[in-house]
This record gives C-alpha cells, structure tokens and sequence, in this order.
C-alpha cells in the first residue's frame, strides 16, 4: 500500500511509541509485508530467524523488536510487538470505510459495463469498458478490473487475507494481519460463479490478461496469476503463489503458498502442488510429479497383490 503523500519517520515513530535508531530523515512512501517490499515501505520483522532477511530487503524502515545494527541508509523502530504496531499503522492508512449504496460514489465505472441487479462495488474501485458483472457479485474497496472482463453471479472480489498471528498465551488465540492490498483483474479475464478472489496483505494480489476461472475457485492473498492461464473448478491457490503464463490447473487442484508454477505447466485433476515446479510439463498426483512417471507408478502399485501372491504360492 502506498501512502498519498510522503510521512517522517519521526512521525511515524511517535505514532507507534517505538524508538529509531538509524537515519532519522527519512520519509515512508507505503506499508508493505516483507514479500512484496519496495524502497520507501515500512515492513515488519518479529522473528530473529528472519531479521537479516527484513534488514537486508528493500525495505527502507523496518519495525522490530530487538535493537540490533542499522543497515546504512535506513532506519529501524524498535518495540515490544511490531506486529500489532503494524496493524496500527493500517487501521490509520487505510481505515475501514462503512458504505451506505451498492455502487460507491467514489468508484469509476467504464462506458459499455453493465451491472446485473444487487452488485456491490466499495470505495474507490476501478472497472473499465464493456465489463459484464452479473447478481450478486461483491467487489471490495480498491479493486482495479479492466476492461472486456467478465465476472458471474455469487463471486467475490477483495476479501481480506486469511493470515494471523498465534498468541498461545491467550484464551482467544489468533490476532488479525489487517489487509491494505488490492486485486487487480486485467483485461479480457472471465470469473466463473462463487469464487473468491483475496486481496493482497499489503500488495496486489493479480490476475493476468486473458485467464479464464472457473467456478467455486479460490485465490489466496498476494497471489500473481499469469496471462492466459485456465483454471477448473474448485481449484485453490495459496498465498503468494505465482502461476506463471498458460499454465493449465484442472479440477481440485491445490495449490501450495509461496511457491512458482513454471509458464505452460499442466496440472491434472485432484493433484496437489506443495512446492515449485518447472513449466512446459505436465503433472499427476499428490505431491505431484511428472504424470507419465505417477500413472507407470499406479499401474505397478495396482499389481501388488498380484505379484504378493505369486511369491507366497
């Protein structure tokens, strides 16, 4: 998430009460997870095994919770629980913004896009031309849809992403990561009925040009969909996932977080993807592998008690 304009980190540490240490004139351009960082965001650290890894990002200020050697150039604010000091500072940047009509007054709307009945679209989304948005749909504040797109009846775009924190000390256990991102659709995309599309933690979550979903998919947070792509229903997509161009994903498919799916792979129905693989193949089963070796692998395992009989005769 961007800011409108440039904020001191000196107003930036007074408004989360942490200490800076490093260079005192700088100016936060955004908030960002460590994922996403670019130079001018505010990212959090609050693992040690992650420190060197959120200090030597791109990140310019990073809140953390242990006073530690300010990498050159930067600043660090030091506190207890960077965290929810995080959160804070989305709640204030990006409040939640109650609506009062279906289609905000702040949303812009292309010439040629038609809303089907009870459509919801929040606070500054962008749709461009000849979309066609049919009942039901729900699209959240800041969406980007471009032009040509069409999204059917049930879908929903924009919901927060599914990520928290474990307080095991407490009765009530997970603290929310608050949501600032957006999704954004690129042109020529169709959305099939009852998906859900996430938004990003604090970046985009994208679905490229000309990718076409079907129904009862779902799209984890911060995920980057390629152009081209086909996906078939009730696939699922973990956050930060990135699908690379014409990559095919058939029914059932799971798709693991934090992991590449190379351009042209083809994943075959029911397999699960836990980790990256390459493009330009094709894949079966759970983990996957290539479907050639997975379906010679089956034909033997069906001739187990075969051969088990055969050596006890």
């Amino acid at each position: 998430m961007k800011f409108e304009t440039p904020i001191p980190v000196t107003e930036i540490a007074s408004m989360i009460g942490a200490k800076l240490v490093g260079n005192a004139d700088l100016l936060a351009t955004g908030l960002n997870e460590i994922h996403k960082v670019e130079p001018g965001d505010i990212s959090f650290v609050d693992f040690e095994k992650y420190y060197n890894a959120s200090l030597n990002s791109k990140a310019t200020i990073i809140i953390i919770n242990k006073e530690v050697d300010c990498p050159e150039g930067k600043a660090i604010l030091v506190l207890d629980d960077p965290f929810s000091a995080y959160v804070s500072l989305v709640k204030k940047f990006r409040p939640f913004v109650p609506s009062t009509n279906m289609i905000s007054d702040t949303a812009v709307v292309g010439e040629g896009t038609i809303l089907q009945p009870n459509v919801f679209i929040g606070h500054h989304v962008r749709i461009g031309k000849n979309c066609l948005i049919h009942p039901n749909v729900t699209i959240y504040d800041h969406s980007v849809i471009g032009d040509n797109v069409i999204i059917h009846a049930g879908t929903i775009i924009g919901a927060d992403a599914f990520y928290f924190k474990k307080r095991a000390e407490r009765e009530v256990q997970y603290d929310k990561l608050e949501s600032c991102g957006r999704v954004v659709i690129e042109d020529n995309v169709e959305i099939g009925a009852n998906c859900t599309v996430d938004k990003g933690v604090s970046g985009d979550t994208i679905i490229g040009r000309g990718t076409k979903l079907d129904n009862l998919i779902h799209i984890g947070h911060g995920a980057v969909i390629g152009k081209n792509c086909l996906f078939a229903a009730q696939v699922g997509i973990g956050g930060k996932a990135i699908i690379e161009d014409n990559v095919i994903l058939w029914g059932q498919v799971g798709v693991s977080k934090d992991l590449v799916i190379g351009k042209g792979a083809i994943v075959l129905a029911q397999s699960g993807v836990p980790s990256s693989i390459e493009g330009g193949k094709t894949y079966f089963g759970t983990p996957v592998e290539d479907a050639r070796h997975k379906k010679r692998e089956l034909a033997w395992v069906k001739r187990i008690p075969e051969m088990w009989n055969k050596l006890n005769s």
